[in-house]
């Protein structure tokens, strides 16, 4: 399975990313580009440690069993998965500002060194799950996008 670890992974998500524009329109979901960009921005400083986020009592009672769902073969995620509600952008912004943070954030995860990290939902994740969930997560985003 693809992981954010690998460097030729990363080359591919930065140029799918590269090719987002601020007026792209979301296949499905409710997000606009800006919107999708700034959300995953924020994901992205969740896992590399810079924000934390309360856990949810859901998370609690299932998120191991749905973290262990999502990464048990190499195919997308579902459509329409919940946000957590901190992670739900409403209105515009930089577009450009934050394409280019989603960038340089994805550029950091060589150095990852957040491996005690929890996430609000799914739990304790190891090093191994952050890398093939944010992959997903993020290839997720572009294909929402078209990209």
């Amino acid at each position: 399975m693809k992981t954010i670890f690998d460097q030729n992974t990363v080359n591919e998500l930065v140029l799918r990313i590269n090719t987002l524009e601020a007026n792209d329109i979301a296949q499905w979901g409710i997000m606009n580009a800006y919107q999708m960009v700034k959300h995953c921005v924020l994901g992205e400083e969740m896992f590399l440690g810079k924000k934390t986020y309360k856990r949810l009592f859901l998370g609690r009672l299932f998120g191991s069993m749905a973290l262990k769902g999502i990464l048990k073969d190499e195919s997308p995620m579902k459509k329409n998965q919940p946000t957590h509600p901190e992670m739900k952008i409403t209105g515009t912004g930089n577009f450009e500002n934050e394409q280019k943070k989603w960038v340089a954030l994805l550029q950091e995860y060589p150095t990852f060194s957040n491996t005690n990290f929890v996430h609000p939902f799914f739990g304790k994740m190891s090093k191994e799950q952050v890398g093939q969930f944010v992959y997903k997560h993020t290839d997720h985003h572009l294909n929402q996008f078209g990209k």
